[in-house]
């Protein structure tokens, strides 16, 4: 019979295995250089990184460090030069055009700043564009209730507030499924109450999906609501740091 562990001892409690955080996505030794007719433009050197399943990171750095870059690596809208990018144990830098096609479909939700909905379609139909492309969406509106906008599901667009307009996006980044949720200054384009209110709603979509969350941004406040920060410079990781106080959303200042 296999032994029962007694939590409640002091000593049975060293015996418990610990629970390792989980990489979903690895980066090693990525450089991306662009080339401009003759020129070559360096814009990420040696990036090694991981993110962990379940977190929330937030990626900040000045204009033209490579957040973008590094965000359009991530999900496999753009290739590296050299190194290697691995989701959940596959090669994703290996793939070609149709894999890289399923793996954006599949497994990555894209948000960003200007919030790229289609102005002909209400709430609810821009929400349907991303579940018809997917293999296992949540129904549209069970996402817009996620994000607080079941009383706009027939309103258009120009109908909507900025803050309104983002969630719609966020809830349509969200009906797919997505293992990681990729967020390119979604609080850019928007006051502070507003952006606290976006942020409460990817803190509670971490919480209660356990959807695994990259903010890129150059507003280090939001770095105050995510489990941790990486700080990119001149194309290199500058810094890797765990946040241990955490913050709720309602409290961040900027």
């Amino acid at each position: 019979m296999d032994k029962v562990v007694d939590a409640t001892n002091p000593l049975e409690k060293m015996a418990l295995p610990e629970n390792p955080r989980e990489v979903l996505l690895r980066l090693r030794s990525v450089d991306k250089v662009y080339h401009m007719g003759d020129v070559d433009v360096p814009v990420l050197h040696g990036v090694d990184l991981d993110l962990y399943r379940g977190e929330i990171t937030v990626v900040v750095g000045p204009s033209g460090s490579g957040k973008s870059t590094l965000l359009n690596l991530i999900g496999g809208i753009d290739a590296p030069t050299r190194g290697t990018i691995h989701f959940a144990g596959e090669q994703v830098s290996d793939y070609n055009a149709r894999q890289l096609t399923a793996y954006r479909r599949e497994k990555i939700g894209f948000i960003f700043q200007f919030y790229n909905l289609v102005s002909a379609l209400n709430a609810e139909e821009n929400v349907t564009v991303a579940t018809e492309i997917s293999q296992n969406p949540m129904a549209p509106t069970a996402a817009l209730h996620m994000v607080g906008l079941e009383q706009r599901l027939d309103h258009f667009p120009s109908q909507l507030s900025g803050g309104e307009q983002q969630r719609v996006a966020i809830a349509r980044a969200i009906a797919k499924n997505p293992e990681l949720l990729l967020c390119d200054e979604p609080t850019g384009a928007l006051d502070l109450v507003t952006g606290r209110m976006i942020l409460r709603v990817l803190v509670d979509l971490n919480e209660k999906l356990g959807m695994t969350i990259v903010i890129i941004t150059h507003n280090e406040a939001v770095a105050g609501v995510c489990h941790r920060m990486v700080r990119i410079g001149s194309g290199t990781i500058a810094h890797d740091d765990r946040n241990e106080h955490r913050i709720a959303p309602e409290q961040v200042e900027w």
